[in-house]
């Protein structure tokens, strides 16, 4: 009998806990793939960031494979035909798969398993990406949990399955044709992402010794340092999670034994969430979850835009975190809201906007959490900030970088600005201007909104929402 099954990598790129790969491994014969499929996510197709990542996300994986003894086989093309090319070619009877829960993947592979089970062919799909599949969590109505409070302690309360062991024996993987990962163009052609290998490294290994360090080292001090943005204290695991270099569940069950570690399971549990929410409602990485919002009215004024993603807006916060995400393909948490909400409520421009910026050029880019992330600062979301609570950039600047060093860190024409003006460099006396070495509008910009008459012209426009805001139907 024929004994020959397919593994199919999609964003799990680890050996450890990866139920798919583990009982793959136990038949005779095995055929490890990744298929390079661009079209497969619909409208969120990779970031120039993530394929950064990608392309050595998928080399540190082939090279592991080949130290125990298989073999990775590439191809570029739509899923569901090279899918059916390699059944063709090594007669494989069954085809196993870690679950995906972006809206067009999933759907497309629920399709694909239905039309191969129809065929004969087995299909069996695993939860690798989460603690717990989506559907798992339901309230008392059988309906979806819509308040992050509720949902997370109700998964704190059910036993979360233990991790599988790291594969360590020989995989009897067959060889085939396959592409070489050079060809898949992955690499941006942009110079900015040149310097993005002397801060990261993008492989199981590496995932794994930095949440051995951070909880070793840093959970302690989470709940104090996790909000500022100078200090080395988060894990910098996102992308890692994000490409399935680590396994969330292994993660999590770690942490329930360790003191102190309460503030970052809630992170974790945050990103479950996240999922969850797109899962049962798929519009929202377009849409608002809030029908009230439908109706609001945004801005689209393509010069704010720019200047935002640029990091020339007038605010040194605001200007700090985009830079930094521009050269590190990474912006630190407290930033990430503090300049969505600049976007959002000081802009009047769209959240989808910043999500679709977030989404080319984070390298930890995850449509689950980047739209969550976004409506929940926006005031958008099911369980969110109130649309009337606007982030002071120069407050959060001075809360949560004091001595502006974040700030000197990415925008060097503020280095020797004091601190008592590093945050609102335009309300500094001329001589300590030209002390700095300061020029308002040729060395650092001018503000392009004033942050009080912004804030109230986004609560009129909210005011104008509510009021035009539709009684409800009688359909049920």
């Amino acid at each position: 009998m024929n004994d020959t099954v397919i593994y199919l990598f999609k964003n799990d790129f680890r050996l450890h806990d990866n139920p798919a790969l583990y009982e793959a491994s136990k038949h005779q014969n095995m055929i490890i793939a990744y298929i390079h499929d661009e079209h497969s996510r619909g409208k969120w197709k990779l970031g120039e960031a993530k394929k950064w990542w990608l392309h050595y996300a998928l080399s540190a994986m082939e090279n592991q494979i080949n130290r125990l003894g298989g073999h990775l086989t590439i191809r570029k093309g739509d899923t569901v035909e090279e899918l059916i090319r390699l059944i063709n070619e090594t007669s494989a009877h069954c085809i196993y798969w870690n679950r995906e829960y972006e809206p067009a993947v999933y759907s497309r592979d629920r399709e694909l398993a239905e039309k191969l089970t129809r065929s004969g062919f087995q299909v069996k799909t695993f939860e690798s990406c989460l603690l717990l599949p989506p559907w798992t969590i339901i309230n008392k109505q059988k309906k979806p949990y819509k308040v992050f409070t509720h949902f997370y302690k109700q998964v704190l309360a059910v036993d979360i399955p233990l991790p599988l062991p790291v594969i360590l024996e020989p995989l009897s993987s067959i060889e085939l044709p396959t592409v070489p990962i050079e060809e898949l163009r992955l690499l941006p052609r942009q110079s900015w992402a040149d310097n993005f290998l002397e801060k990261w490294n993008p492989t199981e290994e590496h995932a794994i010794n930095l949440f051995n360090s951070f909880a070793r080292t840093k959970i302690s001090d989470y709940h104090q340092n996790r909000d500022v943005p100078s200090h080395d204290g988060t894990s910098r695991l996102s992308p890692y999670l994000t490409f399935g270099q680590i396994s969330a569940r292994s993660m999590f069950l770690e942490l329930k034994k360790i003191p102190d570690s309460e503030e970052f399971i809630r992170q974790l549990l945050w990103r479950e969430f996240s999922y969850y929410l797109l899962w049962h409602f798929p519009h929202s990485s377009v849409d608002s979850l809030n029908n009230q919002f439908h109706s609001f009215q945004w801005d689209q004024n393509q010069a704010l835009y720019k200047v935002w993603t640029e990091g020339n807006t007038g605010y040194p916060i605001v200007d700090a975190g985009m830079r930094e995400l521009w050269k590190t393909g990474y912006m630190h948490n407290r930033v990430r809201m503090i300049v969505a909400s600049f976007l959002t409520k000081h802009l009047l421009l769209p959240w989808q906007k910043g999500a679709e910026w977030f989404w080319d050029t984070l390298l930890d880019a995850d449509l689950a959490n980047n739209s969550l992330g976004w409506q929940w600062v926006a005031g958008t979301g099911v369980d969110s900030a109130p649309y009337f609570r606007i982030m002071n950039p120069i407050i959060q600047g001075e809360k949560f970088d004091s001595e502006g060093e974040y700030i000197k860190r990415w925008i060097p024409s503020l280095r020797n600005m004091p601190s008592e003006y590093i945050h609102k460099p335009w309300e500094a006396p001329a001589h300590i201007l030209e002390k700095a070495g300061v020029i308002l509008g040729n060395t650092y910009p001018e503000p392009v909104v004033n942050h009080k008459r912004a804030r109230l012209r986004t609560l009129e426009r909210y005011e104008q929402m509510k009021k035009e805001k539709k009684p409800p139907t009688n359909d049920s």
